[in-house]
């Protein structure tokens, strides 16, 4: 007998119905279970997005600055949930994610418009970023004297 011929008790091929349905049975199993691993995992991704989006706007800033010879201000506005570089087109913070600012002179802001101004040299006026959801915490930190972006 062939190691490939599948046949049936009454010798013909194919597969029997029993193994058709175990078959379909583990495929279902199978794709359940990672659909709900992505959906347990697609906010954790969400926020990881929109922490290295506002960072990247901040490192944009950072680079017209110091090539148009102009200051930049990336504006932060808590109150329509969205971050916007001066200039160009506002992005938005997804509903499912808080946003703090912890800023050194004023202490914690939740609400309102924040401005992060990035100088000509390089410097950055501005606090710590602080995102989360119902997982995790993320935050930007800003070093004031030359300008770089990490993110924690």
């Amino acid at each position: 007998m062939d190691p490939i011929d599948i046949r049936s008790k009454t010798g013909e091929p194919g597969f029997m119905l029993l193994e058709l349905i175990i078959v379909l049975f583990l495929m279902s199993v199978i794709l359940g279970l990672s659909a709900i691993f992505f959906a347990n995992s697609l906010p954790g991704y969400r926020l990881n997005a929109t922490v290295r989006n506002i960072s990247t706007t901040i490192k944009q800033a950072r680079s017209f600055a110091k090539m148009l010879n102009e200051q930049q201000i990336v504006t932060i506005d808590l109150e329509t949930r969205q971050y916007v570089l001066e200039g160009h087109d506002p992005k938005d913070i997804p509903p499912d994610i808080a946003v703090k600012i912890i800023d050194p002179v004023s202490g914690e802001i939740t609400d309102g418009k924040y401005h992060i101004v990035v100088h000509q040299t390089g410097g950055v006026e501005g606090g710590t970023i602080v995102l989360w959801n119902a997982r995790k915490t993320l935050s930007i930190q800003i070093d004031p004297i030359i300008g770089t972006v990490g993110i924690q």
